[in-house]
């Protein structure tokens, strides 16, 4: 429904006249997703562009609390399968007031400290609070149309450091408080979440190095810019990496089925469930050469039920799944093989940017307006994690 009261400010200003793109870009911006229907972003209203940021703040914390509070409250998946994916495999105090005021004020923290970061670099305030409402929430939504492409690159590196510090579990900046280094040490998901933002940003550095002969600071910043913009599915540019080697867009592709940190405001399948997937092939592989073993699976020292294993591998595969299956209406529809798989995966991810005509420098008015219904319950669905909107439709959910 606060899609619907969204649209409201788009209609009554006149800058988004039909519904379904208003309807859009709004469900975009709540879930923080980033893919837009503008062609010519600063023609806005200066009232009109900060509502359409503060959308992303406001969806932001939504998932947090979500995630976080809500989802264990209603044993959505499992309360189990929460301190699982908290990272920290810690209860943290089921008092839904204490624990949301606390992920409240590290929000606010992040989003004032960007901010100030970014007046030292020379930005205004107005694009300051704007950027950082972008890029706390991982949202992507930024007041100018070329992104973050015009900025110095201390503005860049400001922007890239905020965008991974967004894709951590925000359960993480509660323990840095308590001086808890050890556990945030020993967490997998983190240093998973860390190796592979590092190897596919030198990998794709190289590249740009080597093959596009830039200098390499350059090189260096773009990659890790854009690398870290999809992984945490926030979606800001800086450049139009659709002008790189082609192995780049398979490198960024495969990255926006990664996402975050669970408990983070980053989208996508996320970087536990990965972890524990390939946990579960290294036990398969075990099991082939000793056929009686019994292998345990462990995350974070902690012993994972089979029955939440189950769990999260069939949300994996539902993921997938709804992914081939939006694809396949896209290309009927007529849309060309990589605009049909990166919008829905960019949209299920709540990333923003593609491939193909909805790349960086592009967006998603020139597609027809069934494809931008189906592309904003991708966006639904990627941000609520599937199951939380879907239960909501069954009589079982609300009888109990």
């Amino acid at each position: 429904m606060i899609s619907f009261f969204g649209c409201i400010p788009y209609f009554h200003s006149g800058a988004i006249p039909r519904f379904v793109d208003a309807f859009f870009e709004t469900v975009s911006g709540f879930t923080t997703t980033g893919a837009s229907i503008l062609s010519d972003i600063e023609a806005l209203p200066k009232a009109l562009l900060f509502w359409r940021s503060l959308t992303h703040w406001i969806g932001g914390i939504g998932i947090i609390v979500l995630v976080i509070v809500i989802m264990p409250s209603f044993k959505l998946g499992g309360y189990q399968l929460f301190t699982l994916e908290s990272s920290l495999q810690e209860r943290i105090q089921p008092k839904v007031k204490s624990v949301g005021l606390r992920l409240l004020i590290i929000y606010l923290a992040l989003t004032f400290l960007e901010t100030f970061f970014l007046l030292l670099g020379g930005m205004d305030f107005f694009h300051s609070i704007c950027h950082s409402f972008g890029t706390v929430a991982t949202g992507g939504f930024s007041p100018k149309n070329t992104s973050i492409a015009e900025y110095s690159p201390y503005i860049q590196y400001v922007i890239m450091i905020f965008m991974f510090l967004a894709g951590l579990n925000f359960v993480v900046y509660y323990y840095l408080f308590k001086m808890s280094f050890n556990k945030l040490y020993k967490n997998e998901e983190i240093r998973f979440y860390f190796i592979m933002t590092v190897i596919i940003g030198l990998v794709l550095t190289g590249g740009i190095y080597f093959q596009m002969h830039k200098p390499f600071e350059e090189s260096f910043r773009d990659a890790f810019f854009q690398i870290v913009s999809i992984i945490t599915c926030t979606g800001f540019a800086t450049t139009d990496y659709l002008l790189w080697p082609q192995f780049a867009w398979v490198l960024i592709l495969f990255s926006m089925f990664l996402g975050g940190c669970t408990g983070s405001t980053s989208g996508g399948i996320k970087m536990a469930r990965h972890l524990l997937l390939l946990k579960n092939v290294k036990r398969r592989l075990k099991s082939l050469m000793s056929r009686n073993a019994v292998i345990p699976i462990r995350l974070n020292g902690n012993l994972i039920k089979e029955n939440i294993n189950r769990s999260i591998l069939t949300f994996i595969v539902v993921y997938l799944f709804i992914c081939l299956l939006s694809s396949s209406i896209l290309l009927i529809l007529g849309i060309d093989g990589h605009t049909s798989i990166s919008a829905v995966a960019t949209c299920m991810a709540g990333i923003g940017p593609g491939i193909g005509t909805v790349g960086p420098v592009s967006n998603f008015g020139h597609l027809p307006d069934i494809a931008k219904y189906i592309l904003s319950i991708n966006m639904l669905l990627g941000r609520l994690e599937i199951y939380s909107l879907l239960i909501i439709f069954t009589p079982v959910f609300w009888k109990k």
